[in-house]
């Protein structure tokens, strides 16, 4: 088992939000209420089960055990408020790369370039502190937000698998990007 390269007390600050690994602390019922709400899990993978604390606070702490991922929690530094997650993971050591994936569960933080700064620290992380080669990260076409956020954390659009996901409203084609 690899070492973990990120210490828990550890916190990467941008100028708005900062990331710091999510802990058991953080498994509240706002955090289960995210998950559960059709506007925050429209485009998660999540929404495909029931979330509960329970489930929420077994996959906080597999995260915390991970030899592969990096669950970080997305704070905004004005507030010190929780207001989202961005994981590192899994990192595929031999080849050096992982994917990134986030979401905001705040909604009056969407719109606001938070997530474009998360991906930009997690990215830096990814390269500088974990040594990857590269990250990349892949959503549903119709999640034109995220797809803006990553392009203005500097990431590339690379492919497009047709019709790959089931999307909100049905099927949708699965982009993928990576920097």
């Amino acid at each position: 088992m690899q070492p973990r390269l990120i210490a828990p007390e550890e916190r990467f600050d941008g100028e708005r939000v900062g990331l710091r690994l999510v802990t058991l602390a953080d498994c509240t019922a706002t955090y289960v209420a995210w998950l559960e709400d059709p506007e925050v899990n429209r485009y998660l993978e999540t929404r495909w089960s029931p979330q509960t604390l329970d489930s929420v606070r077994a996959f906080v702490g597999s995260m915390a055990q991970s030899p592969d991922s990096y669950l970080f929690a997305i704070v905004e530094r004005a507030t010190d408020r929780h207001i989202g997650n961005i994981k590192i993971g899994p990192i595929q050591a031999r080849h050096a790369f992982a994917d990134v994936s986030y979401f905001l569960g705040v909604s009056d933080t969407w719109g606001k370039g938070y997530a474009t700064e998360a991906i930009r620290l997690a990215s830096r992380i990814a390269f500088e502190r974990l040594g990857l080669h590269r990250v990349q990260a892949g959503l549903y076409a119709g999640n034109v937000g995220s797809a803006r956020a990553l392009e203005k954390a500097g990431f590339r659009a690379e492919g497009r698998f047709s019709a790959q996901l089931r999307g909100p409203g049905g099927w949708e084609d699965h982009l993928w990007y990576w920097l």
